[in-house]
């Protein structure tokens, strides 16, 4: 790829996003299986099984894409993706803390999930029978789902079963999948940059952006972690740390493929941005299957990415309050006041925690687990004051 594409403005719809990173999530592990089975290699299973319902949960959440077919987004269909998300992120977090649930759902949304999918294409009237008139990428389009729907199926037999193939014959059929999702994924971008009314959008009673969904499961997902750490310092509870920092790369790597977000800032969405996001997905994909193998670096690597976002932050309300000193300053609305408040919060928490991952004796574990909590906390906040403010906007547009 050359250095001008590298630099150029990636086209990717969001749907496509989440289908590359699951795919290479699936596709990596499929490949790690094949170690497994010799035993070159130690395997978490939790850590896998949580992954999957946290990229399910990210569907449902903010595409309204569930696993039995899409629905018009509503609040009580974002509540129940958050469910998922929570036993996911759980799941991720501390072994076997739900039993067999994870696979259960997983067997669900996997088996019943396909073969419902698999007969909405061939019976909808205007899907299979369009797509077979239209011909050409739509063939394409035909054998992508085909094969997701139909090895979705086998990876449910598989949850079922779990001696019903050889550890390296799983391994093959699992790097099928991956490799499926991955090419319906580049089918799909390159339907909707030919036909764009191809991508449903509107019908949705719920106005919640990528950028808003992300801060939702992040925000989740800190409460949850800040909250599991109590009774795990207090040897309550088993651990996988592992599967935490994994869990966290692919959170950034959504933002970077989706909005360019990063830790330490917004930056073009770039294909050298998807290329980088798709390193923390894989990066995150082995930490959360093979555990303690990536521990150190991505400690080092969050750790600095937080205390980097915080600093940036705080530079940035440095500089604009210096910048507006001695000018008469425009009258805001509090709530514009709670939301400057909130990201200084949010920057000095960032800090803070990249801070305790860097120096581990920094802090008592029942405090960061503290920390954590109140960082969620003030994520969902965020979120709120985001949702107030976006309110206030259009009422003022509406009454133009």
């Amino acid at each position: 790829m050359s250095k001008f594409r590298l630099f150029s403005r990636a086209d990717l719809q969001l749907e496509v996003v989440i289908l590359i990173i699951a795919g290479l999530i699936v596709s990596i592990t499929g490949i790690l299986l094949f170690p497994v089975a010799t035993g070159s290699l130690p395997y978490y299973e939790n850590g896998l099984y949580g992954l999957l319902l946290v990229m399910f949960a990210l569907q449902i959440v903010s595409l309204g894409k569930t696993p039995f077919g899409d629905m018009n987004r509503s609040w009580f269909l974002v509540a129940a993706g958050v469910a998922v998300a929570t036993v996911g992120i759980a799941t991720c977090f501390v072994p076997d803390i739900f039993s067999e649930i994870p696979r259960l759902l997983l067997m669900l949304f996997f088996g019943p999930g396909g073969f419902l999918l698999f007969m909405q294409m061939v019976l909808s009237r205007d899907r299979l029978t369009n797509w077979l008139k239209y011909g050409g990428i739509f063939r394409h389009l035909i054998a992508g789902c085909s094969l997701v729907y139909l090895l979705s199926m086998v990876i449910a037999l598989l949850l079922l079963n779990r001696n019903l193939l050889t550890t390296q014959a799983t391994a093959a059929v699992v790097l099928a999948y991956g490799v499926s999702i991955i090419y319906l994924a580049l089918v799909l971008r390159k339907i909707y940059l030919a036909y764009p009314q191809a991508e449903k959008k509107g019908g949705e009673r719920v106005d919640l952006p990528m950028d808003r969904a992300m801060i939702l499961l992040t925000g989740v997902f800190m409460v949850l972690l800040g909250l599991l750490l109590i009774p795990v310092n207090l040897g309550i509870l088993p651990f996988s740390g592992s599967a935490q920092l994994g869990l966290l790369m692919v959170f950034f790597s959504v933002q970077m493929l989706a909005s360019g977000s990063t830790p330490i800032g917004p930056f073009p969405r770039t294909w050298l941005m998807i290329l980088l996001g798709l390193l923390f997905a894989a990066l995150g994909t082995i930490s959360c299957v093979i555990p303690e193998i990536l521990v150190s670096p991505l400690t080092v690597l969050i750790g600095i990415l937080n205390i980097l976002g915080g600093l940036i932050n705080l530079g940035k309300f440095a500089f604009q309050s210096l910048k507006g000193r001695g000018k008469p300053q425009a009258s805001l609305p509090p709530i514009v006041h709670r939301l400057v408040l909130t990201q200084l919060v949010l920057s000095l928490l960032s800090i803070v925690f990249g801070t305790s991952m860097l120096i581990s004796s920094l802090l008592p574990g029942l405090v960061i687990g503290i920390v954590l909590t109140a960082n969620g906390v003030v994520l969902l906040y965020l979120l709120y004051t985001l949702s107030v403010i976006d309110r206030m906007s259009k009422a003022v547009e509406n009454t133009k």
